[in-house]
Parts: C-alpha cells; sequence; structure tokens
C-alpha cells in the first residue's frame, strides 16, 4: 500500500527522525512537510510546504494525504511567554490537525508530553492536555497521542531543563518499576519509530502511548 505522510515540526528533535525514517520507507511514496522555513533534507519524495503554521485555517485545497504526524512543540521560555506558547501548542496543532483532515487523512498521529492532562495545574500540562482534548474531538478514524517523558538525543538547541533532567532520569531509570516506568527517559528515534508503527497498524483511536507503548511499537 503507497501511503503519504503529511508532517508537521520536522525540524524538531523527534520530527528529524520522523522525517528521515519515512523518506527511507518504501510504503511512504511521498512526505509532505510544512513549516516555517526549508529545511536542509533533500529527497525525490519529499514535498516541503513553507508557510506560517498560523495561515493554515486560510489553506483551502491541501494536497491528498493518508496519514498525518505532528511533532510541533516548543518551550514556554523559548516562545517568550505563556500566550506565545499557547499559540505553538496549541493553535497551531490544531490548525494543523483541522487542515490534514481537509487534505482526506485518516489518522492523526500527535506527540504530546507524559502528564497531559486539560485539569493539570501546571500550564505547559494542561495547555497539552487541552490540545488533546480537541484533536479527540476531531472526525479521525484514528487518533494517536504519544507521551513520551525525558527525551533523549542530540539538539541543535540546548534546553537547560533537559539537560539537567536527562542524566537524572537516566540514573534513577532502572529503579523505575510499575506505574513508574512511565517516567523512564526515550530516545527521540524510539517515539519516531513509534508513531510510523502505529501509523501501519492504523488502530481505531484514540489511543495513548506512553513509555512500555512506545517502545514495544518501535520495537515491533
Amino acid at each position: 500500500m503507497s501511503r503519504t505522510a503529511f508532517v508537521a515540526g520536522a525540524s524538531g528533535l523527534v520530527g528529524g527522525h520522523l522525517l528521515h525514517l519515512l523518506l527511507a520507507d518504501a510504503e511512504y511514496v511521498r512526505v509532505i512537510t510544512l513549516g516555517r522555513r526549508q529545511l536542509d533534507a533533500r529527497h525525490a519524495k519529499l514535498d516541503q510546504r513553507v508557510l506560517d503554521l498560523g495561515a493554515l485555517d486560510s489553506v483551502a485545497d491541501p494536497p491528498h494525504v493518508d496519514d498525518a504526524f505532528c511533532c510541533i512543540g516548543t518551550t514556554i521560555k523559548k516562545a517568550g511567554s505563556q500566550e506565545a506558547f499557547r499559540l505553538v501548542d496549541h493553535d497551531y496543532v490544531l490548525a494543523f490537525a483541522r487542515a490534514a483532515q481537509r487534505a482526506g487523512a485518516r489518522q492523526f498521529l500527535l506527540v504530546t508530553a507524559l502528564g497531559a492532562d486539560p485539569a493539570s495545574r501546571i500550564f505547559y500540562s494542561r495547555v497539552k492536555g487541552e490540545v488533546e482534548t480537541e484533536v479527540r474531538q476531531l472526525h479521525y478514524q484514528g487518533i494517536q497521542i504519544f507521551r513520551p517523558s525525558f527525551l533523549m538525543g542530540h539538539r541543535a538547541e540546548v534546553r537547560l531543563g533537559e539537560r539537567i533532567g536527562v542524566p537524572v532520569a537516566r540514573a534513577i531509570a532502572p529503579f523505575l518499576f510499575g506505574p513508574l516506568r512511565r517516567y523512564r527517559p526515550i530516545q527521540a528515534a524510539d517515539v519516531a519509530r513509534a508513531m510510523i508503527q502505529i501509523a501501519k497498524q492504523a488502530p481505531p483511536g484514540p489511543n495513548v502511548f506512553e513509555y512500555d507503548g512506545i517502545i514495544a511499537a518501535a520495537r515491533s
């Protein structure tokens, strides 16, 4: 079966791995990316669309796609304010989800974060939870939500919280059992692999994948 992937957030940590894997996957014959700038990647089946994600709702005729992968995300520090963070991690995500739906995508695969909860007192987790809730209301055959804990992998930018937190999480990971396993750090490449495997399996959803589910899919 030939598939077309629609990707937002391909310049990020998970998105970069995802793009590389999709381009190497024979089942995906076309990979369309959306972003504010051109990526360095070059490939015969890569179709880069450069636009402001805030203008997505005005795109009336997006190209037909099968699977939409959303790896959009920032930090409050990088965004500059809570309002700017919400614009990216909530508004842009929903705009992409609606655009993918108009493009005929059958399923939407979204990376959020462990602890996502619309009722959380933590602003970051609350926004992640709110966007999950609103994406679930869209009419997709499958909605697959991935909630990693600390993400490991090389970043172009240095995030102080992760620079400190990942080594700590890695050190205590062997002691995290049972319900605590979900807090184990995970390689961004494993999240990307899991997204593609779940996309191919296309389970009806919504479904939520945390540490164990992501690792199982990545190694399947």
